[in-house]
């Protein structure tokens, strides 16, 4: 299995900002590696700096538990089996849209992390990213 690149993480925040400025949505983009650490992260001009730290944990969370969170938030509803799960890990699990696990030949390898605008227009612009590994 071939390693997150600084390269790489460079390609996916192009394409999800260029997603972004399709949609007119300024976001902040963040990619982890395997390990759960930053590689890079982007506030577009006009995102909220109040989603720079939600946008890295989307990406870590989607890495963490190696699913997409907008699918991690259906299981932690009362009554499914990951209720509670957003109060773990020193409250940084996300359960709402906007992180995706990122693969490569099968493997997740890291997780791309999107926050600034709704739960749509967070998921597509990460959608974008991740399509670019």
């Amino acid at each position: 299995m071939s390693a997150l690149t600084l390269a790489d993480a460079r390609r996916l925040i192009a394409a999800a900002e260029a997603r972004a400025n399709e949609i007119g949505q300024p976001e902040n983009i963040a990619v982890v590696d395997q390990g759960g650490n930053l590689v890079a992260h982007v506030r577009m001009d006009g995102a909220w700096i109040g989603s720079v730290d939600i946008s890295i944990n989307k990406a870590w969370t989607a890495r963490a538990f190696d699913i997409a969170t907008k699918d991690l938030a259906g299981n932690a509803q009362p009554g499914q089996p990951f209720f509670g799960i957003h109060t773990t890990n020193g409250g940084r699990v996300i359960i709402f849209a906007g992180g995706i696990p990122l693969l490569r030949d099968g493997k997740v390898i890291g997780g791309i992390g999107v926050s600034g605008g709704d739960d749509n227009q967070d998921q597509t612009v990460a959608e974008a990213g991740a399509a670019a590994l």
